[in-house]
């Protein structure tokens, strides 16, 4: 057992480590598209720690948005909202949520260290474990009505309505409640659809859901239990993957595997096609390895932990997996190294400006393992026939300050019934609310 001593000093080390490791030697745009740069991998012994200070907004500040576009507060004082999802009727429910309790993924040094650098970027506090509604009637960004809708949840994440059931993902179990349309709080006792993989280390904890278009099936993402394998390849079952579920039956398959950390989760009104948004591996380098966003294919494997973006393997796992890395699919679209692409949804609406129709809008976390620092901000990718057509575009930025702090950290976006696009910031505690400039 390390002496606090020990804990004391290497804490300070490893928070002081934004002036070691390596720096990037391409631009952040560089791993962005259809075609990323992907230059040789960074071997360092010391990886890059630069993290960006959580310090939340003040009162003069707020994110901007992109020409002809503006941005408001919708919803404050909430306790890290995660995750969006928008009610038939127009009520958006919010997941507020962090972390569970890791008993053996928290442990020791290392566990005890990347308690203190999730702090510094405003993660790591006591989930609150719930969900709020906010109700806006009249889409005129204006709350009428805020209400705890669902409590002693288990780290929430995703949501999804079929008929007259509320599903909801926790860390270790998909739940669901009965839904009644109107409602601002639900008492009921949830049922068990089925348990998903979580501890005791439950490396990646956040779980997304999404209902078929014909409510047949439910998809729930699972990120990985460590970054590359080294916690062992049987900690990883039916993880870094997308499963299926029947909610009928109560029966769970895995649909696509080798996604190292997937979370967003949406259908492309296109193509038809499921996509979703996943964050890749770190510690080789500033430049590698880009996030990504891709169509998922039933029983499609995309690489992880063995290789990255195709046939190209990670050195650091043995034993290798050459069968695999043969047939890893290549992603449709990179979003840039490390920004930690979380929020997918592709616009179905008619209030922003007709070009974003279709695309897709991303909440970019932002990284920890870059420098200089990427991510945090909203990104567009536009679509044509259903696929990525054109260079991604800035939505919403200045989420850092003038001292590279983080003031806020998108994480989920949803589309409202009104056409508006909403913003989680589980940093600054908000819901931001996008719209034409002059509404």
């Amino acid at each position: 057992m390390p002496s606090r001593y020990a804990y004391l000093t290497t804490g300070a080390l490893m928070l002081g480590l934004a002036g070691c490791g390596d720096t990037a030697t391409l631009p952040v745009e560089a791993g962005y598209g259809p075609a990323p740069a992907l230059p040789e991998p960074d071997k360092s012994l010391i990886p890059t720690v630069n993290i960006a200070e959580a310090t939340g907004w003040p009162a003069d500040r707020s994110p901007q948005a992109a020409p002809g576009l503006q941005v408001q507060a919708f919803a404050g004082d909430l306790d890290h909202p995660r995750w969006l999802y928008v009610l038939p009727n127009g009520d958006v429910l919010v997941a507020e949520s962090n972390a569970p309790a890791k008993p053996e993924g928290g442990q020791g040094l290392r566990g005890w260290i990347m308690k203190k650098v999730m702090a510094r970027a405003g993660s790591g506090g006591k989930s609150a474990n719930r969900i709020t509604l906010l109700r806006d009637s009249d889409g005129d960004g204006t709350l009428e009505d805020r209400s705890v809708f669902l409590e002693g949840l288990n780290s929430p994440f995703g949501m999804a309505l079929i008929g007259d059931q509320l599903y909801v993902a926790n860390t270790d179990a998909l739940v669901r409640f009965p839904y009644k349309q109107g409602a601002t709080r639900i008492d009921s006792a949830g049922e068990k659809v089925v348990d998903l993989p979580a501890g005791p280390i439950n490396h990646h904890w956040t779980k997304n859901v999404i209902a078929s278009p014909d409510g047949s099936r439910l998809y729930v993402t699972s990120g990985s239990n460590s970054n590359v394998g080294e916690n062992g390849m049987e900690a990883e079952e039916n993880r870094a993957a997308i499963l299926e579920i029947d909610p009928h039956d109560k029966t769970m398959r895995l649909f696509a595997s080798g996604l190292r950390n997937p979370n967003g989760l949406a259908w492309q009104p296109d193509s038809g096609e499921l996509w979703t948004t996943v964050n890749e591996r770190d510690e080789i380098g500033s430049d590698l390895v880009p996030d990504y966003m891709t169509s998922v294919q039933d029983g499609g494997f995309y690489g992880w932990p063995y290789s990255y973006y195709g046939q190209h393997v990670d050195e650091r796992v043995k034993p290798q997996r050459p069968d695999l890395v043969a047939k890893a699919i290549v992603p449709d679209y990179a979003l840039g190294a490390h920004t930690a692409s979380l929020g997918l949804a592709f616009y179905d609406g008619s209030l922003l400006p007709e070009r974003y129709r279709h695309g897709a809008f991303i909440g970019q976390h932002g990284s920890w393992n870059r420098k200089p620092r990427s991510g945090y901000k909203v990104v567009f990718v536009p679509f044509k026939d259903g696929e990525p057509n054109g260079t991604a575009e800035d939505v919403l930025t200045g989420f850092l300050n003038e001292d590279e702090q983080a003031m806020g950290r998108p994480v989920g976006v949803a589309v409202d019934k009104a056409g508006a696009l909403l913003v989680a910031d589980d940093v600054g505690n908000v819901i931001w609310r996008v719209t034409p400039s002059g509404r």
